[in-house]
């Protein structure tokens, strides 16, 4: 195990990472935390023998995923920057929004509510489960501002535009049920299985080839809302090396692009390189 901090616990079991936001009372992220969340979520990235990660609370009194960006410090001006107008920290709030570059998978286990920001650092990661405790929230326009920290940017893109907007100017909740019917996460559990569910999608993730992974994320970030023509004309330039996507190209080239097929005509497990 290890400590980056004491408000964040990282932990490595074999290919995966697991990060767990500790800040009681409500996980509220301050300029410290999101720098150090980063910091895990870059070492994802760089290490070659993590392929996954799972983002969780620690677990708190008041059952909290996050409440989000900790207003209290911005309130005394905390992370205002002259330049940037809010200064989040590298990759945004939680390290993880803004990072365009990272290309491992996130799975985000949310447990309690996700709420403001805390809902904008979910929608950061790239498969949501969560418990039947769960529900997610912004409240922000009852506070006069709008949650711009990823939610305006991503949220009607994982449920209808119609039923991200009621929610944006409503600014009611979403529970575990209605999030599962619209698809914003993936699966609905006990929140005393929540993270035994969170590892095992791991570690399917994890015995995937990685370079496709990395591709796949590529891919959707620059063609995941293109028009269908766009996105396949994507694809055949990568299959002749004249794309914008170096990661799809070097999954092409890879040795693992044949290991998957051998190694079923062989009926053995692949044995992938990355």
């Amino acid at each position: 195990m290890n400590d980056r901090s004491e408000q964040l616990r990282v932990t490595i079991r074999g290919p995966v990472m697991e990060v767990a936001m500790n800040r009681p009372p409500v996980n509220a992220i301050d300029l410290s935390l999101s720098r150090a969340m980063y910091a895990a979520f870059k070492t994802l990235n760089d290490d070659p023998d993590l392929r996954v990660a799972i983002l969780s609370s620690a677990g708190n009194a008041k059952n909290i995923f996050s409440a989000g960006w900790d207003l209290k410090a911005f309130a005394a001006g905390e992370s205002r920057d002259a330049e940037q107008g809010f200064d989040l920290g590298p990759g945004g709030l939680g390290g993880l929004p803004e990072f365009f570059g990272l290309y491992k998978p996130v799975v985000v286990a949310v447990a309690g509510g996700a709420i403001g920001g805390g809902f904008e650092l979910a929608l950061g990661g790239d498969v949501i489960v969560c418990a039947e405790d769960a529900y997610f929230w912004l409240p922000e326009m009852q506070r006069g501002f709008l949650p711009d920290a990823g939610a305006i940017q991503k949220l009607h893109h994982r449920i209808p535009y119609n039923v991200a907007m009621e929610m944006i100017l409503t600014g009611r909740k979403m529970y575990a049920d209605e999030a599962k019917h619209w698809g914003l996460v993936r699966d609905v559990v006990p929140v005393d299985r929540l993270m035994d569910h969170a590892r095992e999608v791991a570690a399917t993730i994890a015995q995937g080839a990685p370079l496709v992974s990395g591709a796949l994320k590529e891919f959707m970030r620059r063609y995941g809302h293109a028009s269908v023509e766009e996105s396949h004309a994507a694809v055949r330039r990568a299959w002749v090396g004249r794309s914008d996507m170096p990661l799809y190209e070097s999954m092409i080239a890879s040795d693992d692009f044949t290991e998957g097929s051998v190694a079923f005509a062989e009926k053995r497990d692949p044995k992938f390189k990355g």
